[in-house]
């Protein structure tokens, strides 16, 4: 059965300069990679923050929905990704905006802080984007998370409003620094902090209004920043759900590239709020991005097909920066195996599949 260490909590994932490795069940009480002493030799300190990618992801699903927003500052540019599935008439909504400029600065404490969509952008003057507005409070401190989110409509889309509470209170999360340099005295890392938990709120869309009740809605909320590679690539598969009817579960598996994975990673399956540290997985796709992946690790504890049914793929091209984000909706099947042993077949579990590739 695969383990890893969990360390104490700890303030900052850098001390004295030095990057600290390692797995946490606690969120940090600031992230600032600037305080690496010299993650690259030759850059000045305004060169470096603009080395720092960063976003928050958010998800949402109960018994017709399942809703995935993605909010990301790649410094350069900054971007926001939101998509609707309705299982019950199996359509999908897209929205997509991005703009130049080093905007939407995500906070580096989670205990009580906010950003929205008129967040300063550096060198460029503040402005917010027409069409989208959000707000998000991180309060961990109070065992919320809090989004405010809304799309105006255009000729192509109805309007979309989302008002959505994450309590994350009675739940292990889960928070990792990882090593991302290719050589072994390198000292860039990225950092992740992920939590599922019981979300409550309500969406207007098309005029109607759905209510979400935490009785039956789950969804992640993740953070990360991190020093990635001038051509960044990860996948990602994760879903929530209940299991047996009453317990309430939910998995975050991610390939990346970063190094010793086997000691130190971002995977994690929850059960009921408990916290299982997953191996490193190889995430493979024999027929091609929309047909079936297969997400396998070498211990036993990960065995699952990821079977699109939906597409989303979205592109940027400015100058030297691509971005291309793959989002497909699809069925989880296979088994995932908890740290106490238990095997969980999971079967026709629907969520969401992410292939990320960004050279900026």
């Amino acid at each position: 059965m695969y383990t890893r260490e969990i360390l104490p909590p700890r303030a900052s994932p850098v001390e004295d300069g030095i990057p600290v490795i390692g797995t946490w069940n606690r969120a940090f009480l600031n992230v600032d990679l600037l305080e690496i002493r010299k993650p690259y030799n030759y850059l000045p300190r305004w060169a470096r923050d603009y080395r720092i990618k960063e976003w928050e992801y958010f998800n949402v699903q109960d018994d017709r929905f399942l809703l995935s927003i993605i909010f990301c500052n790649a410094k350069y540019f900054r971007a926001a990704l939101v998509q609707l599935y309705d299982r019950i008439k199996n359509e999908r909504y897209a929205f997509k905006t991005a703009k130049p400029g080093n905007g939407w600065k995500l906070p580096q404490s989670l205990c009580n802080s906010s950003v929205d969509s008129q967040s300063p952008e550096g060198f460029l003057p503040a402005r917010k984007v027409s069409d989208f507005h959000f707000h998000i409070h991180s309060w961990l401190d109070a065992d919320t998370v809090k989004l405010d989110m809304s799309i105006e409509a255009s000729r192509r889309r109805p309007s979309f409003t989302a008002h959505l509470a994450y309590k994350t209170n009675d739940i292990t999360p889960i928070a990792v620094s990882l090593m991302m340099g290719g050589r072994q005295h390198d000292q860039r890392i990225m950092y992740a902090y992920k939590t599922p938990a019981p979300v409550s709120g309500k969406m207007v869309f098309a005029g109607k209004q759905f209510i979400f009740n935490q009785e039956n809605c789950s969804g992640f909320f993740c953070d990360y920043k991190g020093f990635f590679p001038y051509r960044m690539q990860t996948t990602i598969c994760s879903a929530t759900g209940f299991f047996n009817e009453n317990e309430r579960f939910g998995f975050h598996i991610a390939e990346n590239q970063t190094r010793g994975t086997n000691r130190n990673n971002e995977n994690a399956l929850w059960v009921n709020g408990q916290l299982t540290l997953l191996p490193p997985v190889l995430i493979t796709m024999p027929g091609g991005l929309d047909s079936q992946w297969v997400i396998q690790d070498v211990e036993g504890m990960v065995d699952l097909t990821f079977t699109p049914i939906s597409y989303n793929k979205n592109g940027i091209e400015w100058i030297i920066i691509n971005a291309e984000v793959n989002t497909p909706v699809g069925y989880f099947n296979g088994m995932l195996v908890t740290s106490e042993g238990r095997k969980m077949q999971i079967k026709n579990l629907l969520g969401l599949g992410e292939k990320i590739y960004l050279r900026a």
